[in-house]
């Protein structure tokens, strides 16, 4: 093909000659230049792999940071947001979780950075605002020069109503950065959203260049089987359904897998640790993590069965969790009759309700509870005034620091993100002590368990795909549509 002239064709005398074939793919998949700039302040209280992550997300503008619990994000945060600020002379809005938001005010004070809290919309004196993410409603996107998305796994679900309201706010703003330490806990797909929010490929542009969906006749089987599971059986909820089906039918087509991950990589780093970013782990390793699995047998099975056996779809698995509730609440209260700090995460209100009244010197944590008892809550366990503490993944599994606890005691659940985020409140980098985990679980719960094993392991090859391939990370443009116009010789 490179040895046509097409000189005819464009009007000219010497056109230049045609690029080959590979020069052609490279140009649809190139070194993507940041839209950002070079750091105007680098503080030496960061350690060396902080300071190229900060370094590279700034140069490029708009990036993503998938670092492990306890590497530090917040003070990458901090001083990316600085940075912003001087360099701008702009606001940036730093969006938490409601438990993280003091906590990220202590970090800042600590590293003499200036920040102001709002939750109701007004702009404080300091140029970085912290707010939760429930208050974004409050404020306009016109008043910041960046914005960062703590826990941004929050955008995972690409049909939720905060990330829709947080991608469109993004949008509108130049700087952007997303930190978070389980970038895509149930699918790949979920990737998109991240993407999306910066500004590169959609999540339906992602979903068309890379994935491809499952075969139409195999997949319409499935479905019509699992369909007629859920009439006869009640296994899935509605809404549980309707995600069971959208997840597992689109899958990295063959060609495209290595591209997809060098994409990824080219607006985002991962690491669980610096060495994956090739610096030295000797103040990042991590003691023991001891984990114990309990299976409890109820005394008898369900009304009108024999056995039993594996519970199937979540009306099942809650009525598991209702019939065996004293049986698993009396166990947590045994494991945690000690005199050291332990924290107990539950997933129903009972739970937690019994709970409180087994286990002496606890303090339950409830939905209900303002944002001030909440937060008052947070700063009494960590600095041991409350011993135990009883609490839901929901309200708060992302972002605090409690390396003084090393007992943590949880119910089986499908969410690996919740498990996760869970267990590394407590083990995480800065913990001195081994950590043990005593995950409780029924009989009827086991589909539970290798459901979780599944997406622990998937997150894992995740994190590996995405740290092999930064060093040859591509940009792919986002399709505009908008073909060339050539304008004849007789009309100029």
């Amino acid at each position: 093909m490179s040895g046509y002239n097409l000189g005819w064709a464009t009007g000219q005398d010497n056109p230049a000659p045609l690029p080959s074939y590979a020069e052609f793919i490279n140009r649809k998949s190139q070194s993507g230049e940041g839209r950002g700039f070079a750091p105007v302040w680098m503080p030496d209280f960061l350690f060396d792999f902080q300071q190229s992550l900060v370094d590279w997300s700034l140069h490029k503008g708009r990036a993503a940071i998938f670092a492990d619990c306890g590497l530090g994000k917040t003070p990458m945060q901090l001083v990316w947001a600085q940075n912003v600020v001087e360099k701008t002379n702009g606001r940036v809005l730093l969006l938490t979780p409601l438990a993280v938001g003091g906590q990220t005010m202590l970090e800042a004070e600590k590293f003499g950075v200036e920040c102001g809290r709002s939750r109701d919309g007004a702009l404080p004196p300091q140029r970085i605002v912290i707010t939760n993410y429930e208050k974004l409603h409050l404020f306009d996107p016109n008043d910041f020069a960046g914005v960062v998305c703590d826990e941004s796994s929050i955008l995972k679900h690409f049909t939720g109503a905060t990330q829709s309201a947080v991608t469109r706010f993004m949008l509108k703003v130049p700087y952007r950065l997303l930190c978070t330490a389980t970038a895509a806990p149930n699918d790949y797909i979920e990737l998109g959203t991240s993407s999306q929010a910066l500004g590169e490929l959609g999540y339906s542009e992602m979903l068309s260049r890379f994935f491809k969906q499952s075969d139409n006749k195999m997949h319409r089987m499935q479905q019509i089987k699992d369909q007629r599971r859920e009439k006869l059986n009640n296994h899935f909820g509605k809404l549980a359904f309707r995600v069971s089906q959208q997840i597992g039918q689109w899958h990295l087509k063959g060609h495209a897998a290595t591209p997809f991950w060098q994409w990824i990589a080219s607006w985002a780093r991962a690491c669980r640790k610096p060495s994956d970013l090739g610096f030295s782990d000797d103040a990042f390793t991590l003691p023991p993590l001891i984990e114990h699995s309990h299976m409890i047998m109820p005394q008898r099975p369900p009304d009108g069965m024999l056995l039993t056996l594996p519970a199937i779809g979540l009306q099942e698995e809650r009525d598991e969790r209702r019939r065996t509730l004293a049986d698993r609440c009396a166990l947590v209260a045994e494991l945690v009759d000690h005199d050291q700090p332990a924290v107990i995460w539950c997933h129903l209100n009972v739970e937690g309700d019994s709970l409180a009244q087994m286990i002496p010197n606890s303090r339950q944590v409830r939905g209900a509870d303002t944002d001030e008892q909440k937060e008052e809550a947070y700063r009494a366990f960590a600095s041991g005034e409350i011993r135990r503490l009883i609490i839901k993944p929901t309200i708060g599994a992302w972002g605090l620091n409690w390396q003084h606890c090393n007992h943590v005691v949880t119910f089986a659940s499908h969410s690996y993100e919740q498990y996760y985020q869970s267990v590394r409140r407590c083990w995480r980098f800065g913990q001195r002590h081994p950590v043990t985990v005593d995950i409780i679980a029924t009989e009827g719960e086991r589909r539970v368990q290798e459901n979780m094993a599944r997406k622990a392991a998937a997150a894992d090859h995740m994190f590996a795909e995405l740290v092999s391939h930064m060093a040859g990370a591509l940009r792919i443009a986002p399709s505009h549509y908008q073909p060339a116009v050539e304008i004849p010789k007789w009309m100029a």
